[in-house]
């Protein structure tokens, strides 16, 4: 007795879809008509989209799918398709560089964003609400250094750091009192643990 085993068998070029979708479209390859072998074609597809019905409000499913009907293929299927078939080439073509903004960020561990407010805030007219803004971003800050050092921080480092990044536009008044470092660093574990679960 002989027997079929998947190891013998030809190696599937998409397994998501199963061996009997790439039967389907080897047989399909074959057949001569080529009338026959579109309506073979739409069959195959509408299976495949019954396969993934998941995926059926994605914005391009049937283009994937006809796309993968021609991979599946190996490119050797024939047939009229209701989207351009792709090639060999561009399946295996290298995605284009992102191109990323050369932003120098003086200190790293208060990121970007931090940089951006401190430049709102120095525009604002004196006031409460300019005082507010800097209180809400010396807090984001101390809670951005306990996130990257996990170690407590005084006041006074914040506060330096602050003026050092406004170009001594910034100055916090010295009755002004942050988050203790205990309550962010408490919260900062419960958050890490939450993600563990």
């Amino acid at each position: 007795m002989e027997y079929d085993y998947n190891t013998q068998r030809a190696k599937m070029i998409i397994p998501e879809y199963g061996r009997n979708i790439q039967k389907m479209i080897d047989y399909t390859i074959k057949i001569e008509d080529k009338e026959e072998r579109n309506r073979a074609a739409l069959s195959i597809i509408s299976i495949m989209g019954n396969l993934n019905p998941h995926l059926r409000d994605v914005a391009d499913f049937k283009h994937k799918l006809w796309d993968h009907l021609f991979i599946i293929s190996d490119f050797k299927l024939e047939i009229d398709s209701p989207y351009e078939k792709p090639t060999p080439e561009s399946l295996y073509e290298k995605p284009k560089q992102v191109p990323y903004s050369e932003y120098a960020i003086k200190y790293k561990h208060y990121g970007k964003i931090i940089e951006l407010l401190i430049k709102e805030a120095i525009a604002f007219e004196d006031g409460p609400e300019k005082e507010m803004l800097i209180k809400l971003i010396a807090n984001h800050m101390k809670k951005c250094y306990l996130t990257w050092n996990r170690e407590v921080v005084n006041d006074e480092l914040i506060f330096e750091d602050l003026k050092k990044l406004s170009g001594g536009a910034l100055v916090v008044s010295e009755d002004l009192k942050l988050s203790e470092s205990r309550d962010i660093l408490s919260k900062n574990k419960k958050k890490r643990q939450q993600k563990k679960k």
